[in-house]
Order: C-alpha cells, then sequence, then structure tokens
C-alpha cells in the first residue's frame, strides 16, 4: 500500500509581491523571498550585465516550475500552489533551481560570475516568489536597460514602491525534498554523451516530433541529432523528450548544448545543459514524463546503512558554499573509503545541503529550507524497513557465505523470508542484484530504489541478526 504524503507546513513572509521596474531608463529587478523580513543578510547586489538573455533564462526557470507534463486528477489543486524556486548565492554564481510542478523535470540556472557586476556580500540559500507580474515584466526587458539585482534572505529589493507586506502560509511538499535528494543521485550517474551548437540544438527543438512521449534514443549523426525508438551503440536512452520544448524561449541565446544520459544500465534519465558566455540552464529529465523524481528511491541503499561519523565530520567540514565539494580530495585528504564519502554525500543531500553540477562533476553546497528533524517522514520506504528490523520480522535461510564454486570473494546468495502483517515475503540477495516477491517490486523492479523488504533484509544483515 502507498504511504499517504507527508507535507511540512510553513508561514512565509513576503515584503511584498516580486517586480520589475523602470525608472530613468534604469530597470530594477526586486525578487521577493521567504525568509524573516527584518533582521536577514543581503547576498547580492549588482547589476545584470545582459539583461535581456538573462530575463529569457529566468523566464524559463519560471516555464518549468510552471509546467505541468503529468498530473493525478487527485493531486491538481495542491500541485497548483507550488511554484516557488530555490536560489543560492555562493562567491562564484547564483543558482536558480526549481522543479515542474509534477516533479518530472529539474531546472537549474547558474548565473555565473560575469553575469552581474555588483557586490557579493554574503552566502546562502532562500526560497523565491515568482509571480505572474514578474514573469510577465522579464519579458519586456531589452538590453542596454540597466537591471539591478538584490538578493536577500528576507527581501531582493530596491524600493519598495509602496507595496505592502503579503503573508503566504505554505504547503512546502516532501516530494520536493525527496526530490532535490534523488535527482542529485540521478545526475551523480550521468556522463557527457555529446554536444550540439546553439543552431543544432534550435533545430532540432523545431524538428522534435509531437508524439514523441515514451522511450527514444538519441545519437549525434551528421551534425544532428538522429531519435529512434531502437537502442543502438553510442546511443543514450531517453524518456519524454517532449517536454524540451519548454526551453524554446532559452535557446534563441544559446551557444553550446552539451547531452549527458546515464551510464548504468538501461536507464532513460536525461540531462540538457545550454551554455551562454554567462550562465548555464541545466534541465534533468525523468525517466517518462508520468515518474517525478520524488518518487525514485535512488538514496534508500546508503540511508539504511549506518552513519560513518569520521566520514561524516569529513564531508560536514567540507560545506563552506563552495562551488565544488571534490570527492577524490576528500578520500585522499582524510583517507577515507570513496563509497564510503559516497554514501555520506547521499546523506547530506537527502537533507537538502548538498546538490550535484553536472558540468563540473562535483558537488556544491546549498541549504533547503526544510527542517531536518522531518526528513525521517519523507522516506516511507526506509521508515517501514526500520520498523520490520525492530519488530524482528526478518529470518535468515541462509547467511552469505564462501563459494567453492566461485571466484575468489564471491559469496553465496543472502535468502531471507520478511514478515509484514500477515504475509510473508522471500528476499534473496546475490551481489548487487536482489529480487522480493512483494507488489512493490513486482511492478517497478529495481528500477525506482529497493523494496522496504530488500531494506529490510541489508538493515538486519548490517546490525548482525542470526540466521535461524
Amino acid at each position: 500500500m502507498a504511504a499517504a504524503a507527508v507535507d511540512l507546513e510553513y508561514t512565509y513572509r513576503y515584503r511584498g509581491e516580486s517586480a520589475l521596474t523602470a525608472d530613468v531608463g534604469r530597470t530594477r529587478l526586486s525578487l521577493v523571498t521567504t525568509s524573516q523580513p527584518d533582521c536577514d543578510p543581503l547576498f547580492l547586489h549588482g547589476n545584470i550585465l545582459s539583461p535581456k538573455r538573462t530575463g529569457d533564462l529566468l523566464i524559463a526557470v519560471a516555464d518549468v516550475v510552471q509546467s505541468r507534463f503529468h498530473i493525478p486528477a487527485a493531486m491538481l489543486a495542491k500541485i497548483l500552489r507550488q511554484s516557488d524556486p530555490v536560489i543560492t548565492c555562493s562567491d562564484e554564481q547564483c543558482r536558480f533551481e526549481g522543479f515542474s510542478a509534477c516533479c518530472g523535470a529539474y531546472v537549474r540556472l547558474d548565473l555565473l560570475a560575469n553575469a552581474i557586476d555588483g557586490e557579493r556580500l554574503d552566502r546562502g540559500t532562500t526560497n523565491v516568489n515568482f509571480n505572474a507580474p514578474m514573469r510577465t515584466a522579464l519579458s519586456r526587458v531589452r538590453d542596454g536597460e540597466p537591471m539591478e539585482v538584490k538578493i536577500g534572505a528576507g527581501a531582493i529589493e530596491v524600493e519598495s514602491r509602496g507595496e505592502s507586506i503579503v503573508e503566504r502560509k505554505v504547503t512546502l511538499p516532501s516530494r520536493w525534498l525527496r526530490g532535490f535528494a534523488d535527482v542529485q543521485a540521478s545526475q551523480a550517474r550521468m556522463r557527457p554523451a555529446f554536444e550540439l551548437s546553439g543552431a543544432e540544438f534550435r533545430r532540432f527543438l523545431r524538428e522534435l516530433p509531437q508524439g514523441v512521449k515514451g522511450e527514444a534514443w538519441l545519437s549525434y549523426v551528421g551534425g544532428g541529432v538522429r531519435i529512434s525508438t531502437r537502442s543502438s551503440p553510442g546511443a543514450i536512452g531517453a524518456g519524454g523528450i517532449s517536454r524540451l520544448r519548454v526551453l524554446d524561449t532559452a535557446s534563441r541565446h544559446v551557444d553550446r548544448v552539451r547531452v549527458y544520459g546515464s551510464m548504468e544500465g538501461d536507464g532513460l534519465e536525461t540531462a540538457w545543459e545550454l551554455s551562454t558566455p554567462d550562465s548555464r540552464l541545466t534541465l534533468a529529465l525523468s525517466p517518462e514524463v508520468w515518474r517525478g523524481f520524488s518518487g525514485e528511491g535512488q538514496l534508500l541503499d546508503s540511508l539504511a546503512e549506518t552513519e560513518d561519523p569520521k566520514a561524516m565530520a569529513a564531508v560536514k567540514a567540507s560545506l563552506r558554499w563552495q562551488e565544488h565539494i571534490d570527492v577524490d580530495e576528500l578520500v585522499v585528504n582524510y583517507g577515507l573509503d570513496r563509497d564510503r564519502v559516497e554514501r555520506e554525500l547521499a546523506r547530506l543531500a537527502a537533507s537538502g545541503l548538498v546538490g550535484y553540477d553536472l558540468h563540473h562533476g562535483t558537488y556544491f553546497h546549498r541549504e533547503l529550507p526544510f527542517r531536518s528533524e522531518a526528513i525521517p517522514k519523507l522516506q516511507p520506504r526506509l521508515a517501514g524497513a526500520r520498523k520490520l528490523v525492530d519488530g524482528d520480522s526478518v529470518t535468515f535461510e541462509t547467511l552469505p557465505q564462501p563459494s567453492p564454486w566461485k571466484e575468489e570473494g564471491d559469496k553465496e546468495p543472502v535468502k531471507a523470508w520478511v514478515r509484514s502483517g500477515d504475509v510473508e515475503y522471500r528476499v534473496i540477495i546475490d551481489g548487487d542484484n536482489a529480487r522480493c516477491t512483494c507488489v512493490w517490486f513486482a511492478k517497478h523492479g529495481g528500477s525506482r530504489g529497493p523494496c522496504k523488504h530488500i531494506l529490510a533484509v541489508n538493515m538486519a544483515l548490517e546490525r548482525g541478526d542470526n540466521a535461524d
């Protein structure tokens, strides 16, 4: 049975509506954020050097956030309320992140150091109100009209124009935090597949067939992208690529596009990185239009393991709002196991503390506005597995033993029974492969993370439970 959704209730206070105003030949961008209004620091104050391009790229972020590629009927009203992107300011760049309303597309705009002429006063993350008037105003920006921007934890505002404080009670959905965690895990598995010029990408969007909704295979051939319904050497799998049309506005400014694909099995996740002289816009697409990143469960194996205090301390010590958290550097400097470092980074991703930058192949620090004590409720499969283990519901038929018929170090499969309610499920774990007789596994296999019964067996193994 599917677990009920857990929502995190917050009351956000806005200084006013976000706005774009013109005054004596100057265009001022005021993005109103959602932190405490009176005492929060100012992160950044400066002028956007390419107003038209930056305005169009911000519109692309808004377009993705406001898009609904798949809508379960029962969730429509709630989905329509979720459209506030997240901004992170650091020493080198300013990032705008968000999900489509269905959580199946993730977008991030990185404004690089040469995009803004001004002062970087502090580092931090905030949630931003992108209302309809703001989007309309951005579409009217023209080059040659200076665009001044202030980004702060409390408000981003040059002058209020008499606007009053707006209070809005926002239901912050649990799937947003799970989505940020899972999209990080998804991107970490991707590798560059091919690159396109801006002209080639614009042609690809124009010629993209309307009917491409399911699985497709993409390759770069003869100066363009070839779309096929069958796999071929060098091609990457992609799901729901019709969603790329949301990039129409942004594509006019693009110089180069780098396409990333999953390098594991038949993964259909893709990411499209659009580069301009002073920014990068990345759109990551889930394997299918109906699949949201929030339901993938890619971090559950890591979260189920016991935390390594030494590795976690080293990883946390590296979080100083830097753009690049290098796994290899942590391994060398602290003498840590690489797999352990990756697992502790997964824990921080589940807490909203790190994201993944495909361009550099490294993690970056940011802090999402979630309460850490609510995180256990956001992973119902993990909570269910812990309940099974604590209730001694796992009975081992066989434990891993060295096998004389396999290569040295290989072990015989683990076989166990897991009682959940009045039903017992058979779990077999053979190396990296695991299977279960439950309905979840029959429906999804291993494509959306392990079921709670497989998790419970792994947790019981780590705890040292013995076979009966």
